[in-house]
């Protein structure tokens, strides 16, 4: 039979997997009424509710209510995340820390999404986030490596959201009580949900989670591999990709074992200038690619190749490139010398991927 792993999360949501059933070719990717996990943020919100999924409390608004919304972000001291209900490539999150950045968050809010759309005014958590991804087939689920993105701009966390600018996995504060705690609080109620809800479901399954000081609190839902998680989680994956994903479709993912390389693995996004904007140039030659160092990964994100054979920058996310070390220090040495060798005019690079230095606490309350 042929295989589709499915990548990007719209096919998912406009239902390829439902087009295939009942076909030969197999898909690995949730249903379209399972992939609303990711979206729609109102209907997510409202199932971990339903089972009782540990998440930050949220108040759903449609685009002709807004007025609602700003008096409801001034009663919480505009400490609010504005959320778009709807797929927007990582770029519909506004985090928002006063009434001024919460009314900026609603205007910019209405003039990105036109038309009627709902969105979700949500409370302000704090606590560093993690990514948990695993391959589930609706009953179980293998985790690949804890990760950790870089969603903002500019380093030290500051600038607009993002698609990521990076990622390292796995993350050395994630030990085994941080992740029996996010095992008790989202990952098995959710499971339980999947099943009660009798949902279809074989794919990777993302837990987008923040630790905070009362305990893990899930953020979001991802039907799919992060980007750019993926790019380190995939090479840290000693196990078969392909035989993790036989085994799920075919009901053995119980007798499956998942084997991770040890060491550490850091991904840098070298992006256009210009990005997140709508708009900004492309077309420029990337240099620098024949030539890497041993041992460094490039994944192509937005390049394209021209009639003469060039290499060109063709959107926002242009490459990540992933460097490996014993230690997440040594990794994040040897993918920057990398990077200082690959180019293209306009090169955006976040410099500062894999180097947060870490909590003292992780929960205050001793669980």
């Amino acid at each position: 039979a042929q295989l589709i792993v499915v990548g990007p999360e719209a096919p998912l949501a406009a239902g390829i997997t439902d087009f295939f059933a009942g076909s030969d070719i197999k898909v690995f990717g949730p249903t379209r009424s399972a992939a609303r996990l990711e979206s729609s943020k109102v209907w997510s919100k409202e199932f971990m509710r339903r089972h009782g999924v540990a998440t930050a409390q949220a108040w759903p608004f449609r685009s002709d209510n807004v007025t609602a919304a700003r008096v409801k972000a001034a009663e919480l001291g505009g400490h609010v995340v504005v959320k778009y209900d709807g797929l927007a490539a990582g770029k519909g999150v506004y985090v928002c820390s006063s009434v001024a950045e919460a009314e900026q968050a609603l205007t910019d809010l209405q003039a990105e999404f036109s038309g009627w759309f709902s969105f979700l005014l949500e409370e302000k958590l704090t606590g560093p986030e993690i990514s948990i991804i695993g391959v589930t087939d609706g009953n179980r689920i293998r985790l690949l490596a804890t990760s950790q993105d870089h969603k903002q701009l500019l380093a030290h966390d500051q600038g607009p959201n993002t698609g990521g600018m990076g990622a390292y996995c796995p993350v050395p504060f994630a030990d085994d009580n941080v992740l029996a705690a996010i095992r008790t609080d989202i990952i098995d109620p959710t499971l339980l949900g999947l099943r009660n809800e009798q949902f279809d479901f074989n794919g990777f399954l993302y837990f987008g989670v923040m630790l905070t000081p009362q305990g893990p609190k899930l953020l979001e839902y991802n039907v799919r591999l992060g980007d750019p998680e993926a790019e380190v989680l995939l090479p840290a994956l000693e196990s078969s990709l392909l035989e993790l994903i036989e085994a799920t479709l075919d009901g053995n993912l119980a007798q499956t074992v998942v084997r991770q390389r040890p060491g550490c693995y850091v991904g840098v996004v070298l992006a256009s200038g210009g990005y997140p904007a709508a708009q900004f140039p492309t077309g420029f030659p990337i240099t620098g690619l024949e030539t890497l160092p041993p041992g460094i990964l490039a994944f192509h994100g937005a390049t394209r190749r021209q009639p003469n054979g060039q290499l060109v920058t063709s959107g926002g996310r242009v490459l990540v490139l992933v460097g490996h070390g014993p230690e997440l220090e040594d990794a994040v040495t040897h993918v920057y010398r990398a990077v200082e060798s690959v180019g293209f005019q306009n090169v955006y690079i976040r410099g500062d991927i894999g180097q947060r230095p870490a909590p003292e606490v992780v929960f205050n309350q001793v669980r």
